[in-house]
C-alpha cells in the first residue's frame, strides 16, 4: 500500500506534524559519536550520553580506517569475517563499523561497560486500507487487512505472525482499485470481524507472548502512515480509543536513512531492500508478506549494528518526533481500549 500511503491528503484528519519544533529539541540534544555522526543514542548504561570512556576511542580509531577502505577491500574484510559482502559501499562501511563497534561493546560490558541493546523484541505492523484509484481529499481508509511480524532482537529471527482481514464499516464494497492492488476479495472482507473484534485478538496475541510485562518491545512500521493515519482514522470510525500500545513506535524510515546516511527519496521500501542487496519476498501490498520484508530489512539493519529505537509518536492526535536524547521506552503492556464518549 506504499504507493496509497504518500498520496494520502491529511487536512481532514486533525494530524499535524509538529515536526520542526520537535526537530529543533533533537539538534539541541544531539551529540557526535565517535565517528563523526549524531548517533549512537544513548544506551541504558549511559544515562548522559558521555562518550569519555576508552572503549569509544578505540571505536573510533577503527571507524577512521574503515572510512579509508575501497570497494574492495570493504568486501574482503566483510568475507573475511563471515558477513554480508551486499549492498552499497557505504552500507559495507556501516556494516563493518557496526560489527567493530559491537565486538568492541560486547567486551566492554563484560567488563562493566557501555553496552548495545535496547528492546527484547520489535513487531512489524504495515496496514492495508481500502483506497480508491483517486482518493478523494475526505476519503477515510478503514484498514481491511491487520498484520503484524515479530523479531526476537537478541537472536534476529523473525519469530512468529498474526494476521486477519478486517471488515469495512464505511465502505464495506471494495473497490477494484484496492482488490487489484492488495490482492484483498470482497468475500475475504465479507468473512471478517470488525475492527473491534480484531484489534482485540490482537491485543490477546501481544499478551500471551508476554509483551510489555516480561518482554521489553516496540512497534516498528515502514513510515508514519500506520499509526497516525490509518490506526488514527479507524479508532475513529469504529469509536474506540486509540491503544496506548501503538501510541510510539519506530518509523523504520527515518532508522534506515539516519543510520546508512541516506535521503528519505532512498527509503521506500523496494529501494531499501535494494540498497541492501536483497529482493522482496513474496507479493506486494499484501500486509503480511510487506511486513514480512519490512522485518528483514529491520534485522539486518541490527545486524549491522543500527540501535533501532522508538522515534515517532501520537499526542492529542498530532504526530510529533521523538528526539533521540529521550529516554528509551518500551511500548506498555497491550490492553484493548475502550469506547470513546
Amino acid at each position: 500500500m506504499e504507493e496509497q500511503k504518500e498520496n494520502i491528503h491529511t487536512k481532514d484528519l486533525n494530524v499535524q506534524m509538529s515536526k520542526a519544533k520537535e526537530d529543533e529539541k533533537e539538534k539541541a540534544g544531539t551529540k557526535k559519536s565517535p565517528d563523526g555522526e549524531s548517533d549512537p543514542p544513548e544506551s541504558p548504561s549511559q544515562p548522559n550520553g558521555d562518550f569519555s570512556h576508552p572503549v569509544y576511542k578505540e571505536i573510533a580509531l577503527a571507524n577512521g580506517h574503515i572510512n579509508r577502505m575501497s570497494k574492495r577491500e570493504l568486501q574482503v574484510k566483510l568475507a573475511e569475517l563471515k558477513l554480508d559482502t551486499r549492498g552499497v559501499k557505504d552500507v559495507m562501511k556501516k556494516r563493518l563499523k557496526s560489527h567493530y563497534r559491537k565486538q568492541k561493546l560486547m567486551t566492554s560490558a563484560a567488563e562493566g561497560g557501555p553496552t548495545d541493546t535496547y528492546y527484547d523484541y520489535i513487531c512489524v505492523v504495515d496496514f492495508e486500507a481500502t483506497c480508491e484509484e483517486d482518493n478523494p481529499s475526505d476519503f477515510l481508509h478503514e484498514i481491511i487487512e491487520f498484520p503484524m511480524v515479530l523479531i526476537n532482537t537478541h537472536t534476529l529471527q523473525i519469530v512468529d505472525s498474526f494476521q486477519s482481514y478486517v471488515k469495512p464499516e464505511l465502505n464495506p464494497k471494495l473497490s477494484d482499485f484496492c482488490v487489484t492492488l492488495t490482492g484483498i476479495t470482497q468475500k475475504m472482507v465479507d468473512e471478517a470481524d470488525p475492527f473491534p473484534d480484531v484489534l482485540q485478538r490482537v491485543v490477546t496475541w501481544l499478551q500471551e507472548r508476554d509483551l510489555g510485562t516480561k518482554h521489553k518491545y516496540a512497534i516498528l512500521t515502514d513510515g508514519s502512515w500506520d499509526m497516525s493515519k490509518f490506526l488514527n482514522i479507524q479508532c475513529r470510525v469504529s469509536r474506540i480509543r486509540y491503544p496506548q500500545f501503538a501510541k510510539k513506535w519506530i518509523n523504520i524510515r527515518k532508522s534506515y536513512g539516519n543510520f546508512y546516511k541516506l535521503p528519505r527519496s532512498q527509503t521506500k521500501l523496494s529501494t531499501m531492500l535494494e540498497k541492501l542487496g536483497m529482493k522482496y519476498e513474496g507479493r506486494p501490498h499484501c500486509g503480511l508478506d510487506d511486513s514480512r520484508n519490512i522485518a528483514r530489512i529491520a534485522v539486518r539493519m541490527l545486524q549491522d549494528g543500527c540501535q533501532l529505537r522508538v522515534n515517532e509518536r501520537m499526542h492529542a492526535g498530532q504526530l510529533l518526533s521523538v528526539p533521540s536524547s529521550a529516554p528509551v521506552e518500551g511500548a506498555p503492556p497491550p490492553h484493548n481500549p475502550g469506547s470513546r464518549n
